[in-house]
């Protein structure tokens, strides 16, 4: 891929009068690429475009004062207010790095009790 700048003097090196056989020389570019770009240049191709932002149902500041006012709330709770799937309050979530919270002692706990009955065995 060719910068914007390379791609404009090379154009204007053949338009001075060079041939094309002086324009393969000099940058490295067949006739075919130079037509390429004189019709894209043309056409605006390589004007800066500004990047569209899709709108979203969910706006990332009341997700994220959702999610600070009450952190333990399920997913089917924070869709209230914003109408749209938990799949879509997921995703916003995990877009804006913000994940589920553990509670590291309960699932301690769990783990404890599964070690326990296993090295206990069984009884009926």
């Amino acid at each position: 891929m060719y910068s914007i700048d390379f791609v404009k003097r090379a154009v204007a090196y053949k338009q001075e009068g060079h041939t094309f056989r002086q324009l393969q020389e000099a940058f490295g570019v067949k006739s075919q690429t130079y037509y390429q770009w004189v019709r894209k240049l043309g056409s605006g191709h390589y004007d800066t475009k500004t990047k569209q932002v899709r709108s979203r149902k969910i706006d990332r500041e009341l997700l994220r004062q959702a999610v600070a006012k009450k952190t333990d709330a399920y997913l089917h709770e924070l869709v209230k207010p914003f109408s749209c799937t938990p799949h879509a309050v997921f995703y916003m979530l995990k877009e804006m790095n913000i994940t589920l919270k553990k509670d590291l002692r309960l699932l301690r706990k769990i783990r404890g009790e599964t070690r326990r009955i296993f090295s206990e065995g069984f009884s009926a």
